[in-house]
């Protein structure tokens, strides 16, 4: 018994020997450190800017030219010529937008469309959040249900449309 009163004490001797106080108490401890001396500036001048060459540095802004010989949003689908059936079971999946990004399409419903989405595409693209399909055209609109664009079907595996600004939309498998 006294064997097991000896190793209890031990045992709080010993854990209580790992406690130490960690206040400081030298004198040349301050909590704030000391604050930095100035640098020197050099002066600051002014004046005007040389005029703008006549060259531009920029390359000239892109035309805005509908695609489809011409053809406005809507107007191949309201004519009746043009474009080829669609279905939504043949849209879902994975799509090349201009061969350079990414859309998605399924048949989640969210609002009066199906979801979808882009990545890595540029422009109105961006804001894509659902699509649907009106006639023979395919409407793709933003998160809010606003439309963005619209693409007919121009092949198996081919899309091609615009944005509302004109920007040219071309799917492709």
């Amino acid at each position: 018994m006294q064997l097991r009163y000896a190793m209890t004490g031990m045992a709080v001797v010993l854990s209580l020997a790992g406690c130490q106080r960690t206040a400081y108490n030298d004198a040349s401890y301050s909590a704030a450190p000391a604050p930095l001396t100035a640098q020197p500036v050099p002066s600051v001048q002014g004046g005007q800017l040389p005029p703008v060459s006549g060259s531009s540095q920029f390359p000239a802004a892109p035309t805005n030219q509908p695609p489809m010989g011409g053809a406005q949003p809507g107007a191949m689908a309201s004519n009746g010529g043009g474009g080829m059936d669609v279905t939504k079971e043949s849209l879902v999946g994975s799509w090349r937008v201009n061969g350079s990004c990414d859309m998605f399409l399924t048949l989640t419903n969210l609002g009066s469309g199906s979801r979808g989405g882009t990545r890595g595409c540029v422009g109105e693209l961006t804001a894509m959040g659902s699509w649907e399909v009106s006639g023979k055209q395919v409407l793709l609109k933003d998160r809010s249900g606003n439309q963005i664009g619209s693409v007919y079907k121009t092949a198996d595996n081919a899309f091609t449309g615009q944005t509302n600004t004109g920007q040219p939309i071309t799917l492709s498998r």
